[in-house]
């Protein structure tokens, strides 16, 4: 069973029980049995034993196992059979070695490769997988525990030789026997399990998602300023990098490095294929086939014949009707989904806000039409691999990122039955909680705390007239917004009914419709942040005029400096006795102002946290990290060497004549790293504390600047990563689901009736 269908699985049944509570309950209070009775404790103490067990015996033993089955990984016959090389010639002294025909002569195996017997039965054409590797053909290169052939006249043959105890063979080289060798080995990559290596880190995120980055600088909440001065650091660093005295140009062997991982990516399945062809190669007895395997052949081609009837059945009638029906019903939901995209993305003018970029629920509705969009294409894109070899490694990112997103939707489904569930089921007592929590942290809470800062807050000397006004300017309106939000209040079960329903198309519905519902319902607190954050912006404007003024200085407006100016006795006389008023009520507008301040950095705190439950049950690389300790092979994150110890003077005893010196280097795969799977995840913290913690927004809210939200199109941006950045119309849609796969053709066949068949070869006995 695949390890996706068994987590998945395993999944299911976590969100079925979760959605059961009772069973949840009695399990909460068996936990609470087991530690006043001392269970959890002796389990631990029986847990501590097993694991000093495990790290004292085990461990050592499978360092042991795991450096004793290096030499099998490596493909390197260890025995004193005799065979041939085969690989590839990149240069005059270098070559690549794809396999060793044991037990065949290197004369016979030149002439099977002449007519083309090592290659028959190829499953799909040759020359794709011989271009990747950059040759037209393959080549004998040397023998094994052979002498070269007397009248092998190539300079270049190369001669291996293994006493059957060494680890690695020993290589005589091309011509001139004193040359050093240097032998590059490696563990082969496995294409079935789409393992493969690679230069550059595997990218989790789309190609043109890494292509804009740099041409959406405004996009990720920076502003114009921040993208101007990136920008012409950019063009200065490009004007450095001119005037360089000494350039590196790549030699030769460092541009030829990714054909080298090419052919090693490639060397699986040329070997499998070789091996496959190689007892052709060798002498076969003749002999007619007995009674009893007649016998069986004919019952065979019976079975095959009853059987070939039924598929083809299937084939030509059943399978295309269930087909068709499948793709009408996919390009009919895509139609569906056009019409709802086209409405959130309407603008009303060019410069205005589309529905997606206000309501979180909009948008989160958006990256699942968008999903739902992008899974068929992704789907035939991936069925395409069955027609192409599997070590071609374009398409291996995109089966991750397919079947994250499945996994993650599936998750998300799963966690919101059970939060669903729990909503329905208690939506009164819920309904409850959050008129409670509303109205005494955002209605009374707050309106408690302006009456409070209207009388001698914490003995602080306000002015008394100003703090009274304020207060009951923004009491009246706490009263008129508690009597709106009152007349709601009887419908509010039947929006947590709602809520609870949408939990069915996933967690992150709920979350969403609480994200608006918190913004709603605290709208007057955002406009009284906006109120004061003006009074108190406009007031220390004029406080700051007033002090240049009384210093006879002012503001030049055109040259924006500060300039020296005669002001007349009744000028500064008003402008000192102004000056005075503001500052002292300037104490009493902070205060405000304060209050203010922080409920709003509250709800923008609340606010974030739940854009970040958003981000992880969208984004979250859930099955990149099953992969990364599963098998790390298949997300490489570049190549390194390692340089093997090899003792030289116990291996020149093998051959009498001596061998050149020798060294031999493991070629190795670097799993992606954590951090490169979590990129997005680190620009999306950089941009919020870019955005929210910066210099500039502390010097906003120091002054009673505006400090705007970050973009939700910014904060939005990491979800939308695995998605392309222009979505596949219908017509490709409907093109792409209904295009002919280029099947291999099936050989004809002879039936008992007379008549030609196509079906399967038959079985051989």
């Amino acid at each position: 069973m695949h390890p996706f269908s068994i987590l998945t699985l395993a999944i299911f049944v976590a969100g079925y029980i979760t959605a059961r509570w009772d069973l949840v309950t009695r399990l909460y209070e068996l936990a609470i049995f087991a530690v006043d009775h001392g269970v959890l404790s002796r389990t631990l103490k029986g847990f501590a034993v097993l694991s000093f067990a495990f790290f004292l015996f085990l461990v050592p033993l499978e360092r042991l196992a795991a450096w004793e089955s290096t030499a099998a990984s490596l493909d390197s016959p260890r025995g004193k059979a005799t065979g041939t090389i085969l690989g590839w010639r990149n240069s005059d002294l270098d070559i690549f070695v794809v396999s060793i025909l044991q037990d065949v002569e290197p004369r016979r195996v030149e002439n099977a490769l002449r007519v083309g017997t090592l290659v028959r039965g190829s499953p799909h054409p040759l020359g794709q997988l011989l271009q990747l590797c950059g040759h037209s053909t393959i080549q004998v290169l040397g023998s094994l525990n052979l002498d070269p052939p007397e009248d092998q006249s190539d300079p270049s043959w190369v001669s291996a030789y293994n006493n059957g105890t060494s680890l690695f063979p020993l290589f005589r080289g091309p011509g001139d026997r004193t040359l050093a060798i240097q032998v590059v080995i490696f563990d082969r990559p496995s294409p079935a399990r789409m393992q493969y290596l690679s230069l550059l880190p595997m990218s989790l995120a789309l190609g043109d998602k890494m292509l804009k980055s740099d041409s959406t600088l405004s996009e990720l909440g920076r502003d114009e300023d921040a993208e101007t001065k990136i920008i012409r650091k950019r063009e200065l660093i490009d004007k450095i990098g001119l005037h360089t005295v000494v350039k590196h140009s790549p030699t030769q062997k460092e541009l030829f490095l990714p054909t080298i991982l090419n052919q090693i990516n490639c060397s699986s399945e040329m070997a499998q294929l070789l091996a496959k062809n190689a007892p052709l190669l060798r002498t076969r007895e003749k002999r007619s086939l007995s009674v009893g395997e007649r016998v069986v052949e004919s019952a065979t081609t019976l079975w095959d014949y009853f059987f070939d009837i039924a598929w083809r059945f299937l084939t030509t009638w059943c399978y295309p009707l269930l087909t068709w029906s499948f793709v009408i019903g996919l390009v009919g939901h895509r139609i569906i989904a056009e019409i709802i995209l086209r409405v959130l993305e309407w603008r009303l003018h060019p410069d205005s806000l589309a529905l997606k970029d206000v309501l979180a629920t909009a948008q989160q509705v958006d990256i699942r039409l968008q999903q739902f969009c992008y899974w068929p294409i992704q789907y035939v894109t991936l069925r395409k691999r069955k027609d192409e070899w599997e070590s071609i490694t374009d398409r291996h990112p995109e089966y991750i990122r397919f079947y994250n997103s499945l996994w993650l939707v599936a998750n998300d489904v799963i966690i919101g039955i059970a939060i669903g569930s729990y909503i329905i089921d208690h939506a009164e007592w819920v309904a409850l909680q959050i008129n409670v929590i509303l109205s005494e942290w955002t209605v009374d809470g707050l309106r408690d705390m302006i009456v409070w800062l209207t009388d001698a807050p914490a003995g602080f000397k306000l002015n008394n007239e100003l703090a009274v006004f304020l207060g009951r300017l923004f009491v009246w309106v706490i009263d008129y917004w508690k009597e709106c939000v009152g007349s709601l209040r009887p419908y509010l079960p039947h929006v947590i009914y709602f809520i609870g329903f949408s939990s069915f198309a996933g967690a992150t519905m709920p979350i969403s419709l609480f994200s608006d519902l918190l913004s709603v319902l605290t709208v007057h607190i955002y406009c009284f942040y906006t109120a004061s954050a003006r009074i108190f912006h406009w007031q220390l404007t004029i406080i700051v005029s007033l002090f240049h003024l009384f210093r006879g200085k002012k503001h030049n407006v055109l040259r924006n400096r500060i300039d020296s100016c005669d002001y007349d006795l009744d000028q500064l006389l008003l402008g000192t006795i102004l000056f005075t008023l503001l500052s002292f009520l300037l104490p009493t507008i902070i205060v405000f102002y304060l209050t203010f301040t922080s409920a709003r950095m509250g709800i923008v705190f609340l606010k974030a946290i739940l854009d970040t439950l958003l981000a992880c049950l969208n984004h979250f690389p859930l099955f990149a990290l099953m992969l990364r300790v599963k098998d790390s092979r298949r997300l490489p994150g570049g190549i390194c060497f390692e340089l093997q110890d090899t003792p030289p003077a116990m291996l020149r005893s093998v051959h009498p004549q001596g061998f050149p010196p020798c060294s031999y280097v493991l070629l190795k795969s670097v799993p992606l790293s954590l951090r490169a799977m979590f990129d997005q995840y680190f620009q999306l913290g950089y941009r919020l504390r870019k955005h929210y913690l910066s210099p500039s927004v502390v010097y906003c809210l120091s002054t009673g600047q505006f400090v705007p939200p970050l973009r939700r199109k910014s904060l939005y941006s990491l979800q939308y990563s695995m998605l392309p950045a222009r979505r596949a119309s219908i017509k490709e849609v409907w093109m792409r689901l209904t295009e002919t796969s280029s099947a291999a053709v099936r050989d004809p066949i002879t039936v008992p009736n007379g008549t030609l068949s196509h079906r399967r070869q038959p079985r051989k006995i």
